[in-house]
């Protein structure tokens, strides 16, 4: 096979290859900070749980008093199946794979919707983590593509 052209820019291609990037773009890092903050969510998802499972006085309200009427043992499960989700496409995501970014989007919005559901529980702690969803499906939508490239790309 012929050797490479050398492109203006730092790009490697052979005849018929699509051009990357020798370089990954700034954006990575987008992607990166994503899966590690799914990661860190899975945590706050699991201490969550815990917490609700094992003392339910620690919540400002009483389960009558939440969107959907649970009690916190309930919640508590359902807070860390969400983080096993969130934890294994974090790290499926760090290791560039593209299910990572489809179910770490899917997981995200589910965080989001659940931790809308918990807020009157611990407003602080839902607002928190509701944000960090917003982060994270900003960056798996808009930057996900620049890591699957670079960690996928030709070698020379």
């Amino acid at each position: 096979m012929p050797e490479p052209d050398e492109t203006p820019g730092g790009t490697h291609r052979r005849p018929g290859e699509v051009e990357v990037p020798e370089w990954p773009s700034r954006w990575v890092g987008w992607i990166l900070f994503a899966g590690v903050m799914m990661i860190v969510l899975g945590m706050i998802h699991a201490f969550q749980g815990f917490v609700a499972i094992f003392d339910d006085t620690y919540f400002l309200v009483r389960p009558p008093r939440l969107a959907i009427h649970l009690a916190y043992d309930n919640w508590g499960w359902i807070h860390l199946g969400v983080a096993v989700f969130v934890l294994i496409s974090g790290i499926a995501l760090l290791n560039g794979r593209v299910w990572g970014r489809v179910v770490g989007v899917i997981v995200a919005i589910a965080s989001l919707i659940l931790n809308m559901a918990f807020l009157s529980a611990y407003p602080i702690w839902s607002t928190i983590t509701i944000a960090i969803d917003v982060l994270i499906i900003w960056s798996l939508t808009v930057h996900g593509d620049e890591l699957h490239q670079m960690l996928n790309k030709p070698k020379p």
